[in-house]
């Protein structure tokens, strides 16, 4: 339990059993009447977003989300196994958790899984990975590496736009978090 007045970015509250992160918060505190906390909230589940004001002090329920590292062993149906790296217990992951992470997503590759009471909420990766392209079109003669760009199919079945001189088989880093090309790697 803790009031509006301790809210930070980040933080995850339990409002009527449903878990929101705070993306935003400001204390107003006008000339006339009471000061009050007005906030931004994400809901965990859905990505909602949406505006909430609360009265100073008002007494709202702070979620523990544990956070683990864990490895991705396969997938199983419709289902995502992850290990444990500690413990080496392994956890079945529905897709919705999963995300659009499944599309950076490769066998024996780390990402932190956050849970709310023994339910996985979400799969996190890191901010960029290494991904080999299994498709693309040849460049023709002439393209530059300031020109533009064309798909490129990933080892994990993704699509993203890549410079024209890009050739199948090569190593790019991609922005898990946009779909973007971050560059080749060597």
């Amino acid at each position: 339990m803790a009031t509006t007045n301790d809210l930070k970015n980040g933080m995850t509250l339990d409002l009527d059993g449903v878990l929101w992160n705070v993306v935003e918060f400001q204390h107003v505190k006008p000339g006339k009447g009471g000061a009050f906390v007005r906030t931004k909230l994400k809901n965990v589940r859905t990505g909602q977003v949406v505006d909430r004001t609360f009265n100073a002090g008002t007494k709202v329920d702070v979620a523990t989300i544990d956070k683990s590292e864990m490895q991705y062993l396969y997938q199983d149906g419709a289902d995502y196994v992850f290990m444990d790296t500690d413990t080496y217990d392994q956890i079945h992951v529905p897709a919705e958790a999963v995300g659009s992470a499944k599309d950076y997503l490769l066998e024996s590759m780390n990402a932190t899984v956050a849970r709310h009471d023994s339910t996985v909420l979400y799969v996190e990766l890191p901010a960029s990975v290494e991904l080999t392209i299994t498709y693309t079109e040849p460049g023709v003669q002439g393209d530059r590496s300031t020109g533009g760009t064309k798909p490129a199919t990933l080892e994990t079945g993704a699509t993203v736009q890549v410079p024209l001189f890009i050739t199948q088989g090569e190593k790019i880093e991609v922005d898990t978090r946009d779909g973007r090309y971050l560059g080749r790697v060597n």
